[in-house]
């Protein structure tokens, strides 16, 4: 497996000192955020952007292999926002393609406690992939849609439901087990048996809890607030999500590729050491599982 730093560690950092960073670390590719207006992350549609960052990663060694975007509004049902939305990924396709980049992360869209409508929303979900699922296949780019909050796809169970429902191989499962495990959903077992064979992408990341029985709620999408947190972010391996288990797993059910690390810098800097520190970290921890477990596959 390949490992990439993603930056939404590195909000202090341009994308190419963020690129220079994962090499420093030992880590062997990037996911680079696709957002206006962060330091770390390339602007909506910037072509002049996107050119330089593939220099970028070129001189690094480190090849930018996927782009994530914060777009939500993909199952509104207003016209004008969807058509944005819909054009925004686009545009996220586009720029993958002229990296190099295989992944684009999915937001299924916006859902959060107390919204109606739920199959009118989900229709306007599926419309908009199986809109972009020939777009990104036709550019060699997976649309790969996580496991996440504030979306409608924050358990395994609907993410791999949504995914079944499209039935295109250019759209995936973007499988985070710490999000599940901190929203109290599946644990990986499940998670896996629900969904592994459609994953495309990983995100890896820990955490402990303050609170174990405290019920989830997240106000926001992206992150939730301080005053709604039950957990800490760690450094893979200083937490309670079952790593050297998930790895096995997921070897198991055929995946082979990018672990990205996601150290939840931007959002939970208090919690984490700095982003050189916490991706060496991360990296040599993984890699240290990978190797166990090679060791136990080969013996």
């Amino acid at each position: 497996m390949r490992l990439a730093g993603h930056t939404l560690g590195t909000p202090d950092h341009t994308v190419p000192q963020a690129l220079d960073l994962f090499q420093a670390a030992g880590l062997d590719a990037a996911e680079v955020i696709y957002q206006n207006d962060y330091k770390s992350g390339l602007p909506l549609g910037d072509r002049r952007a996107a050119m330089e960052a593939l220099r970028a990663a070129e001189s690094a060694g480190v090849p930018i292999v996927g782009l994530t975007p914060y777009t939500t509004a993909i199952n509104s049902l207003d016209n004008v926002e969807w058509r944005t939305a819909v054009d925004e990924f686009r545009g996220a396709i586009e720029t993958a393609h002229l990296l190099g980049a295989d992944r684009v992360r999915v937001y299924a869209g916006s859902w959060h406690h107390g919204d109606n409508d739920h199959a009118a929303h989900w229709a306007k979900l599926r419309e908009a992939l199986e809109t972009l699922a020939p777009v990104a296949d036709q550019a060699g780019v997976r649309l790969c849609v996580e496991n996440h909050f504030g979306t409608m796809t924050q358990t395994a169970a609907d993410t791999a439901g949504l995914v079944r429902e499209i039935d295109h191989p250019a759209v995936r499962v973007l499988y985070d087990q710490a999000n599940l495990t901190f929203t109290h959903d599946e644990k990986y077992e499940q998670a896996l048996a629900v969904q592994g064979d459609l994953i495309g992408h990983v995100h890896v990341k820990d955490l402990v809890f303050t609170d174990p029985d405290a019920a989830f709620r997240a106000t926001e999408t992206a992150r939730v607030n301080a005053s709604e947190r039950a957990v800490r972010s760690r450094v893979v391996g200083n937490g309670v999500v079952p790593w050297p288990q998930i790895l096995a797993g997921l070897l198991k059910h055929g995946y082979d590729d990018v672990l990205s690390i996601e150290l939840e810098y931007r959002w939970h800097p208090q919690d984490l050491p700095a982003p050189e520190d916490g991706f060496r970290e991360s990296a040599a921890v993984l890699r240290s599982m990978l190797s166990n477990l090679a060791e136990v596959r080969n013996a």
